[in-house]
């Protein structure tokens, strides 16, 4: 004998207005974008700005801004340093501009981690990431240029995109102390900046370019595009170092930089193709901004 069930009209009006209210699946859900901008006046000095001051827009696309708030999250920062033989006459004022860089953002920030890798002859971890300035220092310290060693730039660059992508790190920095010496990586500029691009870091370099100049090569060609286009896509800078005693102050400019980033939220609609470029302006007059061109990608739950 088979049961049979009466369904009232009560009972399959609540079941539709059930249906009604359920939460939409994620797929029709809007998500939200967040993105790190550095603003500056024509001086460098950073400047605070709010929401009415922002415009951003994915693919074309206006996205509205919903908050702005200073950073306060620890930075991943993977320092890359040239150790080869064309960074010889360099090698005091990078230890000491080093030295002056761990210790102000360990100091602003005690939660960041800072890992140490030198790419003369090839890429070596000298001190992973860590928050602790001993360990720091000393890696520093060991920092000596290799004689008749040219150097690995794109290789190191490659590898510190995987150890971030590993980490998962939100706010991630890498940052090359480098020279116009020879450069020995076979990778194409296409490659490192599509594994830049999936680490999500922002890319800082100094040039010194007090020291020894390569010769045009293609090794040196890539790197050249790597150093030109890599900065402006992930919303760092490239700065160019004309005495090695300004070491110090070049890089105490990227640390400030990278200390005054603020993180702008915005609605950003899902979609099934992901966006691949944005577009960030601030108002304020005489603003200069520090933003990546790249879209964020979605990062993992």
């Amino acid at each position: 004998m088979s049961a049979r069930f009466h369904v009232t009209p009560l009972f399959a009006a609540a079941a539709v207005l059930g249906m009604l209210l359920a939460p939409a699946p994620a797929s029709a859900q809007a998500r939200e974008g967040r993105v790190y901008v550095s603003v500056t006046d024509k001086d460098g000095q950073p400047l605070p700005f709010a929401p009415s001051d922002v415009t951003i827009a994915e693919d074309g696309r206006a996205r509205e801004v919903l908050t702005v708030e200073k950073a306060s999250a620890p930075v991943s920062i993977a320092l890359l340093v040239d150790d080869s033989q064309a960074a010889r006459g360099a090698i005091n004022d990078m230890r000491a501009a080093l030295k002056q860089f761990v210790t102000k953002m360990l100091a602003a920030n005690p939660e960041s981690q800072i890992a140490l890798i030198t790419y003369g002859e090839r890429p070596t971890l000298l001190t992973d990431y860590t928050n602790n300035p001993g360990q720091l220092e000393r890696g520093i310290n060991r920092i000596f240029s290799r004689q008749g060693a040219g150097g690995y730039l794109l290789e190191a660059i490659v590898s510190a995109s995987r150890g971030i992508v590993k980490r998962d790190a939100e706010r991630a920095h890498i940052v090359i102390i480098g020279t116009e010496g020879v450069e020995f990586s076979n990778d194409h500029y296409d490659r490192v900046l599509d594994h830049l691009a999936e680490s999500g870091a922002t890319l800082w370099a100094l040039t010194l370019t007090a020291g020894p100049r390569a010769d045009d090569t293609e090794e040196v060609r890539n790197r050249a595009v790597v150093l030109g286009r890599g900065p402006s896509q992930t919303g760092g800078r490239q700065d160019l170092v004309l005495a090695n005693s300004a070491t110090t102050v070049s890089l105490e400019k990227i640390g400030d930089s990278i200390l005054n980033q603020y993180v702008v939220t915005y609605g950003r609609p899902d979609a099934l193709v992901p966006p691949k470029k944005i577009s960030v302006k601030v108002s304020k007059p005489g603003a200069k901004v520090l933003a990546p061109e790249n879209a964020p990608r979605a990062r993992k739950q």
